[in-house]
């Protein structure tokens, strides 16, 4: 079953770009063409080549049901019209950098302090951190359990849903520092566990009426904070790569960062922070040596 999140996001793209561009053809009549035509006026328009991307990666999913189901003999969206756009280059922070971020937090915003305290301590994305329940967080045991995410549809209405991946419903361990920013915002809010079928009730981190936090809010005071520390602007989702950056780096086996992080596979933990791992190997071969050396 698809996720309201991305059940929202379909339907924009068929309302709003697909059927206007397409929904006077009918469906045995769409040629590749007719895509590629769509993409150069898109393109031509200003529109974002990442957008545009997946819009054309849903017209391309709805067309591969067509040929599993034989409406149509071969898919018209492949080969894709529009290469994937690459990454862009993410300017994560130094450890230094980092540090006078949460610094400046605790003295100017001590409760934003304690989110972003979880997000680089753990590596949680933003939607896990912000659907964290007290019933899922176990201090004495230094562990918590990540059940569910909190997801905007629309940027506007709020929802519970479950987490990206099968993989990302696991446990991960809390750090001392962690525990203690848990403590303090356990000491500054109302703590009251979630009721049976009231998934909005019971949050970590959410308002002081117990309303839980806009995902984009915690983007603005972010940002906002970030200026007055004199960090570079990043984004919420960097502080899990920061997470990664700083356990790779240290020399934390891969397989550990990778079940940290909760990915679904070694090769993905590999794939997403290739740049360090290449250090890692450069290292590695050297210690090599120096033992072959010491050894002669």
């Amino acid at each position: 079953m698809l996720k309201p999140t991305t059940m929202a996001r379909y339907r924009d793209y068929v309302h709003n770009d697909l059927a206007p561009a397409f929904g006077s053809l009918k469906l045995e009549e769409l040629r590749h063409r007719h895509i590629s035509a769509f993409v150069t006026r898109e393109l031509a328009a200003g529109r974002g080549r990442t957008t545009l991307y997946r819009c054309l990666a849903t017209l391309s999913s709805a067309l591969g049901d067509a040929v599993r189901q034989h409406r149509l003999a071969h898919n018209p969206a492949s080969p894709p019209a529009l290469r994937r756009p690459p990454s862009p280059e993410r300017r994560i922070w130094t450890a230094n950098e980092a540090v006078r971020f949460l610094q400046h937090c605790h003295k100017a915003d001590p409760d934003m302090a304690d989110l972003f305290e979880l997000l680089i301590g753990t590596g949680l994305r933003k939607g896990e951190a912000l659907g964290l329940h007290w019933d899922n967080v176990h201090l004495p045991e230094q562990v918590l359990y990540v059940r569910c995410t909190l997801s905007a549809i629309d940027n506007n209405q709020l929802v519970i849903t479950t987490p990206k991946t099968r993989t990302s419903k696991n446990w991960v361990a809390i750090s001392p520092r962690v525990a203690a920013a848990l403590r303090h915002r356990a000491c500054s809010s109302s703590r009251t566990h979630s009721a049976p079928g009231a998934p909005l009730t019971g949050l970590i981190f959410c308002r002081p009426d117990g309303r839980p936090l806009q995902p984009r809010a915690v983007l603005d005071r972010l940002r906002q904070l970030s200026e007055e520390a004199g960090v570079p602007r990043v984004t919420v989702h960097d502080l899990r790569h920061l997470a990664a950056t700083l356990t790779i780096t240290a020399g934390v086996p891969l397989t550990v960062v990778s079940k940290t992080l909760r990915h679904s596979t070694l090769s993905t933990t590999a794939n997403l922070y290739s740049h360090l791992t290449q250090q890692a190997a450069r290292e590695a071969v050297d210690t090599i040596e120096q033992t072959l050396t010491r050894a002669e």
